[in-house]
């Protein structure tokens, strides 16, 4: 396929376009209600604290209630190691592209770059482009990030040994609690105790807990609470752009290089070291995972990340400037990256 009919295939795709539509027109509509006060700062934390405790927990685990599929399980496992894989790289060559800066500005701009919003930023465009499949992949690739974030990112944020409480509280969270939880009950379904389900004139075996098919009614609530992620995650975007101070952020060059390896060059990364597996067919993935992937890498700064630093008062003011200017390049780059994903599936190495 040429590139010019791949580029006509990707750009006519509706569901693509619907994603990108919806990603930045709840953005803007958030900014917009912050603005003119529609919602308060109250209300932008409550959108917040909904999505990361019900909406994205729930979106992570319901992507699991499938069938067990061998092929989506190799590629599960394959993304997983990525998710691993990619995280020591980024660690390893970040701190390189801030050469010119000293130390201490090195070092946390380094961790800054590595670590992105994948979860409230990623998870929510990954299904909305990907669905199920794409929330799937984007769970066990964030098993690597939460692993390396709450361990070397503190670390090496706060100068500070690693605690055990760090560790339960990255256990504790409730979209990891929900994303191994969903791993283990996918993986396993076969070899649970078994019940029939009548459907369509057949009948069929599943595992008890198999809620989409044994309890419907309940699946079905479950998806609408988990549908709230996207809608409620691009509001609270919107507005938390709409209450960051723009003029120091916006005259500060170092935000808006750091944004650019931030949201151009780790992707690229990703983008290069998927197809180059896959040429080679050393943890091969498909063009879901890849694009998933890419999409997860090309996200802002870390929430997380930059409390590291305002809460050990590490480039505090670094780090905020980053967090806005990176959003803001985030939103405009990341739907230029779903239709390059797009491209690149149409690629030899994914057939």
């Amino acid at each position: 396929m040429s590139i010019s009919s791949a580029l006509e295939k990707t750009l006519t795709n509706t569901s693509i376009i619907a994603a990108i539509i919806e990603t930045l027109g709840t953005i803007l509509l958030g900014f917009w209600l912050r603005k003119r006060q529609t919602l308060s700062q109250d209300a932008v934390k409550t959108l917040t604290s909904i999505t990361m405790t019900v909406a994205l927990p729930l979106l992570a685990f319901t992507a699991f209630l499938t069938p067990l599929n061998h092929q989506t399980l190799v590629q599960s496992m394959d993304v997983l190691i990525w998710g691993l894989i990619i995280y020591v790289i980024l660690i390893v060559t970040m701190p390189f592209l801030y050469g010119r800066y000293d130390k201490d500005q090195r070092d946390v701009l380094g961790v800054l770059t590595a670590f992105g919003s994948t979860t409230f930023f990623g998870m929510p465009i990954a299904g909305a482009v990907y669905g199920a499949k794409g929330i799937m992949y984007a769970s066990v690739f964030n098993i690597g990030y939460r692993v390396f974030l709450y361990s070397y990112a503190y670390i090496k944020m706060s100068g500070e040994q690693l605690r055990g409480e760090h560790i339960k509280k990255m256990l504790v969270n409730p979209i990891v609690i929900a994303t191994f939880l969903g791993l283990i009950l996918w993986i396993s379904q076969n070899w649970m105790p078994q019940i029939s389900v009548h459907s369509a004139g057949q009948t069929s075996q599943v595992a008890f807990y198999r809620l989409d098919v044994t309890v419907p009614w309940l699946f079905a609530w479950m998806k609408l609470l988990a549908g709230l992620a996207s809608p409620l995650a691009w509001l609270a975007i919107g507005a938390n752009l709409a209450q960051m101070p723009f003029t120091d952020a916006i005259k500060n060059h170092t935000a808006w290089y750091y944004s650019f390896n931030k949201v151009i060059i780790v992707p690229i990364i990703m983008a290069a070291i998927a197809l180059l597996a896959n040429a080679l067919h050393v943890l091969p993935v498909d063009q879901v995972a890849m694009a998933t992937m890419v999409i997860m890498m090309a996200t802002p700064v870390a929430t997380v990340a930059v409390n590291y630093a305002m809460a050990f008062n590490h480039q505090s003011l670094l780090a905020a400037n980053t967090s806005l200017i990176s959003t803001i390049s985030a939103t405009v780059v990341l739907p230029l990256w779903i239709i390059i994903v797009q491209l690149l599936g149409e690629l030899p190495v994914f057939k």
